[in-house]
């Protein structure tokens, strides 16, 4: 892999294909949520900026509680953009409500929930909730870490997929490298996609800040480009973990053929297969910090 390549491809701001293949339709935007916990107006803009953007092509789905669909609906009429805006809708306590409020708000054309998520402890939990989504409706379950054998395989037969929460605002909301690699390793072999949520603003593992509070817990966040490429890599536990628990920019190149990480290399193909299969995409309240990391890096 020629790291010389991957530098001349971002300085004509043109990712190489394997780097495209991680990133496309990567970050679902949670402005609304800690740490940012922006205001509907202002997250609505950002997102509507992030998407007029050169990189909009990066950003996935505007994430909202169901308990704020009508305000949303209200300021995205008056949001002009033409583009249909994708929605992911997390469920409060009345899911047949709020399933309600989904089948009415998806009358709109400007903008479309297809994907709810919501937090699943235990089989019968996953078939209440897939049960009663309406059809044509991606629904997402937050699983506890380490996720039971038995949950994974409800949500295998309920045709849902998982999610998995990497991080918090205090250093003992993020899981281990182990746990991590268990529910990946795990959902693999059940064929269950899944996406992450909450402390994956940097690239790489990393030591920094919790919160934009002064003085916040500082902790070692997992990197999203860690999650995503050991989602892809197809081999042993041991050198899963270790791709987690990488933190050297040194070890990592893109180019067109594909990634490498400490010496493993992964085609783009095979990336772009987990991508549509396996690790879908990850929660962020930002989408300014992965970016300004990955430009620092100079891979964009």
């Amino acid at each position: 892999m020629s790291q010389e390549h991957a530098v001349r491809t971002t300085r004509n701001a043109i990712p190489c294909a394997s780097l495209r293949a991680v990133l496309l339709s990567l970050i679902d935007y949670a402005g609304l949520f800690p740490p940012a916990t922006l205001s509907m107006p202002d997250a609505i803009a950002k997102y509507a900026g992030y998407l007029a953007g050169e990189l909009g092509w990066v950003l996935g789905r505007f994430v909202l509680p169901a308990s704020r669909l009508e305000e949303f609906a209200r300021l995205r009429a008056a949001t002009p953009t033409t583009a249909r805006w994708r929605v992911s809708c997390l469920l409060g306590s009345d899911a047949e409500g709020d399933f309600a409020a989904i089948r009415r708000f998806n009358d709109r054309e400007d903008a479309i929930i297809d994907s709810v998520e919501t937090r699943a402890e235990s089989g019968e939990q996953v078939a209440r909730v897939t049960e009663k989504a309406p059809q044509g409706l991606r629904v997402y379950l937050e699983v506890p870490l380490p996720c039971p054998v038995a949950l994974i395989s409800a949500i295998q037969k309920s045709g849902a997929r998982a999610k998995i929460r990497t991080g918090g605002l205090n250093p003992e909301a993020i899981p281990s490298t182990d746990a991590v690699a268990s529910a990946i390793l795990g959902f693999a072999s059940a064929g269950v996609a899944f996406k992450a949520t909450a402390g994956l603003h940097h690239p790489l593992r990393r030591l920094a800040p919790l919160s934009y509070e002064p003085n916040a817990p500082v902790a070692r966040m997992h990197g999203f480009l860690n999650l995503f490429l050991a989602a892809a890599y197809q081999g042993d536990k041991e050198t899963l973990a270790a791709i987690l628990d990488s933190d050297r920019a040194d070890q990592l190149h893109f180019d067109d053929r594909g990634a490498q990480i400490m010496g493993v290399v992964i085609p783009t193909d095979q990336l772009r297969r987990m991508r549509a299969a396996c690790a879908i995409a990850f929660g962020s309240c930002s989408l300014d910090e992965p970016i300004e990391d990955l430009r620092a890096l100079r891979w964009l």
